[in-house]
């Protein structure tokens, strides 16, 4: 990561400017042709009572960190930029980094398409300041605001259909939240616990209500603006990372992975069975297309458990190594399976169908366990120690 501060404020070249009453983090990707004119609508909109810096977090791969360099000598205003040269956690992380980096109690998140308006920059932080909020949302969906810059129907749809999934899925920590979609909000610094932010793809506001919890949230509404110049970065992928992001927040508790891994594990029987016909039906003995079909089974919830709910752990082991580990305690629970349901039914005179159903809600028990404590928990430091002694 490479930083660069404008040479008129005599900064050192490792820190961020002087605190100011505000900072405004702005994550960019490629948005070269909109700098300038977001740093101009800035001094214009940000009266020089309200003293603010500017803090760009680039991921860029075109001239974007050349074009800040040079506007910035131009402006009032402190300005700095980080240039990551690996893009972690997308625009995301990008915020995050700001974030962690940004000296002033007041911090505002925006995009830098300019389809936010920077002139409700100073209306965020007095609202704050007004409410006692941490957290103040520039909301599309309370009187007085508008999605009117989305471009067509579609990205209308996909933004409204996100917003509901959000909310339903986190109604307590949403409460107070229209717009948890939103990409444009003031937050305090005492607020962020940037330690607990695991970010992914685009909707870090998400991130920070669900672990960070502020306390106190308001809301100001804005009018989305037309894009100024380029094209939107959203797309079907960032789609589907919105996706395994709220799974990853929906499932951070171990009584909701529990659940999770539950369902998982029960959609797994619909390959293992479409296994089990195409092999019988080629002419298998039913015995050995089960234990091949059973493998069907095994690989669909390895590649959901992956995705849905250990993703941010998979670093501590290698793929190959979680997926034979995770593949033996599947198989182990189906070879203990049997003998517990005939210990059930022999020694405690269960009927085979409780039995059954006892045998597989423990077995299922000890393999989440299992899952947890082999597949997915770091290895202990001791004993890497050891072994390097």
């Amino acid at each position: 990561m490479s930083e660069y501060t404008t040479p008129a404020q005599g900064l050192d070249a490792v820190e961020v400017p002087e605190p100011g009453a505000v900072t405004i983090v702005v994550p960019t990707f490629n948005e070269s042709a909109n700098i300038r004119q977001l740093l101009h609508r800035i001094t214009e909109s940000v009266p020089t009572r309200l003293p603010c810096e500017v803090l760009f977090v680039d991921d860029s791969t075109d001239d974007t960190l050349e074009v800040i360099r040079e506007a910035a000598k131009d402006c009032p205003f402190p300005v700095a930029v980080l240039h990551r040269e690996e893009p972690r956690g997308g625009l995301g992380g990008a915020v995050v980094e700001g974030l962690k980096a940004a000296t002033s109690e007041w911090i505002v998140v925006m995009d830098g398409d300019c389809q936010h308006p920077p002139s409700l920059v100073p209306e965020l932080v007095a609202t704050g300041e007004r409410t006692n909020a941490s957290l103040v949302v520039a909301s599309r969906y309370i009187e007085g605001g508008s999605r009117a810059g989305l471009a067509g129907g579609y990205r209308v749809a996909v933004s409204r259909g996100a917003t509901w999934l959000a909310k339903g899925l986190f109604p307590r920590r949403l409460r107070g939240i229209s717009d948890p979609m939103s990409g444009f909000f003031a937050i305090r610094r005492s607020a962020v616990t940037a330690d607990v932010l695991k970010p992914l793809g685009y909707k870090i506001l998400l991130e920070l209500a669900v672990r960070s919890r502020p306390r106190g949230v308001a809301e100001v509404p804005f009018v989305f603006q037309d894009r100024f110049a380029g094209e939107s970065k959203s797309s079907a992928r960032e789609g589907f990372r919105f996706l395994r992001h709220l799974a990853g927040l929906r499932t951070a508790s171990p009584v909701a992975r529990m659940v999770g891994f539950g369902l998982i594990g029960a959609s797994g029987f619909v390959p293992n069975l479409v296994g089990l016909w195409a092999l019988t039906a080629l002419g298998m003995h039913y015995l050995p297309a089960e234990i091949l079909a059973n493998q069907l089974g095994v690989a669909w919830n390895f590649l959901l458990i992956e995705q849905l709910l250990f993703r941010d752990r998979r670093a501590h082991r290698r793929w190959w190594d979680r997926l034979g580990r995770f593949a033996l305690l599947a198989n182990a629970d189906l070879v203990l399976r049997i003998p517990l349901i005939a210990l059930l039914v022999g020694r405690f005179g269960m009927g085979a169908l409780p039995a059954t159903a006892l045998a597989l809600v423990m077995t299922f028990v000890l393999r989440f366990v299992g899952t947890e404590a082999l597949v997915y928990l770091p290895r202990r430091r001791g004993s890497r120690a050891r072994r390097a002694v």
